[in-house]
């Protein structure tokens, strides 16, 4: 078990299990972490993912990832975020990797009109958790390919939005042992700063180039 913050974590657990969310699982065992792995199709689909992590991996449906996890990453498609188990991330650590595609997700007026963002609609949903906006701007392979020990320099660095500090300590904690730099873009609101379309959406920046990048970011009215 590790202390991320002021969170004691023993095992992450994985509401959708793709790109990113393997990615992510693969990173928690190699830092020591249980992971419990679920999707929308079933158990039985994640066979070959829990044979290559190994022991400390486990399928499951995305309630039981949901009680199972210390933190939690949810990693679905936006569309379908109204899957996602409430009651048993009350009190959790929920880290939203997820961006706004119409063409995947269909068009969300309150995205379109730039009321809300996608985390936001995500703790909406989730109203007793606490959910960090992470790892939604960097390409799946890079996650395992990219990382870099702590002190490296040029190290890459990740962007976090989040309403709750706690919260943020923790996932700027495991971010680190993963192998990047954290840059705090603020409370969830800010997390338009870093979706896609933004500066820092995809480049391999460091800390001073991301701060640069977030400072630098339109909203999609002020690019009309």
């Amino acid at each position: 078990m590790g202390t991320l913050g002021d969170t004691q974590v023993q095992t992450i657990g994985f509401i959708g299990s793709g790109h990113i969310g393997s990615q992510l699982a693969r990173l928690a065992i190699r830092n020591g972490y249980d992971v419990v792995l679920s999707n929308s199709r079933g158990p039985e689909t994640l066979v070959d993912l829990v044979e290559e992590l190994g022991d400390r991996a486990r399928a499951a449906s995305p309630a039981e990832a949901a009680e199972a996890g210390d933190v939690v990453v949810v990693s679905v498609p936006l569309k379908a975020i109204d899957a996602v188990p409430a009651a048993p991330l009350n009190g959790k650590t929920v880290i939203d990797t997820n961006n706004y595609y119409p063409e995947r997700d269909g068009q969300i007026p309150e995205l379109d009109d730039e009321t809300t963002t996608t985390s936001e609609l995500l703790q909406d949903r989730l109203p007793g958790a606490q959910v960090v906006k992470a790892f939604n701007n960097i390409y799946a392979a890079h996650l395992t390919s990219k990382s870099a020990p702590q002190g490296t320099p040029g190290r890459r660095a990740l962007p976090i939005a989040g309403n709750d500090d706690g919260a943020k300590r923790a996932v700027s904690a495991l971010i680190d042992q993963f192998g990047f730099d954290v840059v705090d873009a603020g409370p969830l609101a800010e997390g338009w700063r870093f979706q896609r379309d933004t500066p820092v959406y995809g480049p391999e920046y460091d800390a001073e180039k991301v701060r640069e990048g977030l400072a630098q970011a339109k909203r999609y009215a002020e690019m009309q």
